[in-house]
């Protein structure tokens, strides 16, 4: 009997999932939406409760390796016309420019500030990245658990970038889905700085969509608040639509 359960014990081992296996198949559960666009309401509230709403229009442009996404700010007035370009790579830091219609130029954002808070969220320049597990180092396989009633994986991931804010991601994986539900974010003193939780998804022509972020950062005790509406997905755009210059048209 001992011999046996060693037997299942051990092939349970050879067969256990890997963490970077896990990153791979969550990465693949959202894949396949060619492009997409979208609206957006970002909402900022302080750690006094107050609350500033913005709202923005999404575009995305899906790629093997290399995501492209452009971000306009529609209202309110004093952020209106803002707008937000990015590209992803993989074996180097994402390509990130910034629109500031109020000194009517476009500004690169550097490496080493892809740390620091977009338009005074709790997101960061480096949060608007497209996920791709190949920016992240993993070991060993994940743990499990449940998150509020579901069983998820919990798997930690050490940042590639030596610019990255952060020294690790710990996320929380649907079992079933393998959506992401949650990330816990640590600062470079190795000290919880935010959590992320992933409100909401939808199915939009067959694949799976995000419909809603809240971002807590534990250490200031501000929230940001990231939710999709009217999101249309295979809409036929390309590279073109992603141009650096129509950032100051």
């Amino acid at each position: 009997m001992k011999l046996l359960t060693g037997l299942v014990l051990s092939v349970s081992t050879l067969f256990a999932l890997t963490n970077a296996e896990l990153a791979q198949k969550s990465k693949k559960a959202m894949d396949g939406f060619e492009d997409s666009i979208s609206y957006m309401q970002m909402t900022l509230i302080n750690a006094a409760g107050q609350k500033k709403v913005r709202r923005m229009k999404m575009k995305v442009l899906e790629g093997k390796d290399s995501d492209k996404s452009l971000m306009e700010f529609l209202s309110p007035a004093d952020v209106k016309g803002t707008k937000f370009l990015s590209y992803e790579h993989v074996n180097k830091d994402d390509d990130q420019w910034i629109y500031l219609p109020a000194l009517h130029r476009v500004k690169r954002i550097a490496s080493k500030n892809k740390s620091g808070a977009f338009m005074g969220s709790e997101f960061s320049y480096e949060d608007l990245g497209a996920f791709n597990p190949k920016k992240y180092k993993y070991e060993g396989s994940p743990s499990e658990s449940s998150l509020n009633g579901k069983a998820v994986y919990v798997s930690p991931a050490i940042p590639v970038s030596k610019y990255s804010g952060y020294t690790k991601l710990i996320s929380y994986v649907d079992k079933n889905t393998f959506l992401v539900q949650k990330i816990e974010y640590y600062d470079r003193k190795h000290e919880l700085l935010k959590v992320g939780t992933f409100d909401a998804y939808k199915k939009i022509s067959g694949v799976y969509r995000i419909q809603g972020i809240t971002m807590k950062n534990v250490q200031n005790d501000k929230t940001t608040i990231l939710k999709w509406s009217d999101e249309t997905i295979k809409n036929g755009l390309s590279a073109r639509d992603f141009n650096k210059r129509y950032l100051s048209r």
